[in-house]
């Protein structure tokens, strides 16, 4: 079923693809249809993600709500894995839900997507990067899983398509490439080497647009565990999508978003620049989606981190239920999940989006 998925998702991106090429001659209004004759040409154009292959997006519709999340311990922050049903109560804007299914899912199939910064700022990480997501993919990717590998920086290029090899993750992974002040950006305003912006609407870290196409175009049709890893300082320049936009995304795609906060201080100490702010960016994405915000430093290796991600997503449980509010109104509902003991704490998404049957 998910070779057919894919198959037909090659029609879709190489639709976004030849949007992008059509840049040249006028900025298309959106994905989702032609450029028109009195489009303003100031526009800055939509992205698109640039694959060597693409396809259509089939959407599931169902009424069960079904979240995972984990559970931490308040102090020391451990993983709390042998809960059960009894332990948690759960409630939809005020309203206690009943849950009617509940698991521990340590080996559900998982969908990943890895999204790795390439812009200057990030340049002298990437064989540091590279190194580490190949052992991450080597050790997390079984056979029932599913990965791909996008790059952004100036674009946002998928270098992977889903694939359950490792071997064809690592070797995506020795294509990354940094933009460096000598790359070339095809369309759009003139390049700079980012991520401070300069005159005009210059595309130096595209990190919203990632976050959103990786979203919409790959994660929104796939069912079960869904997650997607960033690896960046936060800083994003450029995108067409706002913050909030790529959020609301994930959160349609029910997709799990665990960012890595990396900084090169060097690079911007010898820029002259104050740079790496972007925690509170990746923090949001992270809450916001019921994932967590991690930060290499001198005592969490970069490694390190991604052993802590396997961990997570190999501990995680599920709750699905019917809510009572049945309206399909396409507004965004809060979820809190409650569990009995005071000294541990939920990381779960904030809420969903009751989204009409035919918009799905």
């Amino acid at each position: 079923m998910r070779s057919c998925v894919h198959l037909l998702r090659f029609v879709a991106f190489a639709a976004l693809l030849a949007f992008g090429e059509l840049y040249a001659q006028g900025p298309p209004p959106s994905l989702d249809q032609g450029p028109g004759p009195d489009q303003d040409q100031t526009q800055t154009p939509k992205p698109a993600v640039t694959a060597p292959a693409s396809g259509s997006t089939i959407r599931v519709n169902v009424d069960l709500v079904n979240i995972y999340f984990t559970v931490r311990a308040k102090k020391g922050g451990q993983l709390i894995p042998n809960l059960n049903q009894s332990d948690f109560k759960v409630y939809e804007d005020g309203q206690e839900q009943k849950i009617e299914r509940f698991s521990r899912e340590t080996d559900l199939p998982l969908t990943l997507g890895l999204l790795i910064d390439v812009s200057a700022s990030q340049e002298r990480l990437i064989d540091i990067e590279r190194q580490a997501a190949s052992a991450f993919f080597s050790n997390v990717i079984r056979p029932k899983d599913e990965a791909f590998l996008i790059s952004f920086g100036k674009d946002t290029n998928l270098l992977q398509d889903y694939t359950n090899s490792p071997r064809l993750l690592n070797a995506a992974l020795r294509d990354l490439h940094g933009d460096g002040p000598g790359a070339v950006m095809t369309g759009g305003p003139i390049p700079n080497t980012g991520p401070v912006p300069t005159m005009g609407t210059p595309k130096g870290t595209l990190l919203y647009d990632a976050v959103y196409l990786a979203s919409n175009e790959k994660l929104k049709g796939e069912v079960g565990r869904k997650a997607l890893v960033l690896i960046t300082d936060g800083e994003d320049q450029g995108s067409y999508y706002k913050l909030s936009d790529a959020v609301e995304a994930a959160q349609k795609a029910d997709a799990i978003i665990y960012s890595i906060y990396y900084v090169d201080r060097q690079f911007y100490f010898q820029a002259g620049m104050i740079g790496g702010g972007g925690a509170s960016v990746l923090k949001k994405m992270s809450e916001e989606t019921g994932g967590h915000m991690f930060t290499v430093d001198r005592k969490h290796t970069l490694n390190d981190i991604f052993r802590e991600i396997q961990d997570e997503m190999r501990n995680q449980y599920s709750i699905g239920y019917y809510p009572t509010n049945t309206k399909r109104d396409g507004s965004f509902r809060r979820i809190e999940i409650k569990v009995d003991n005071p000294a541990y704490r939920v990381q779960a998404r904030a809420g969903y989006y009751a989204t009409p049957n035919d918009a799905q």
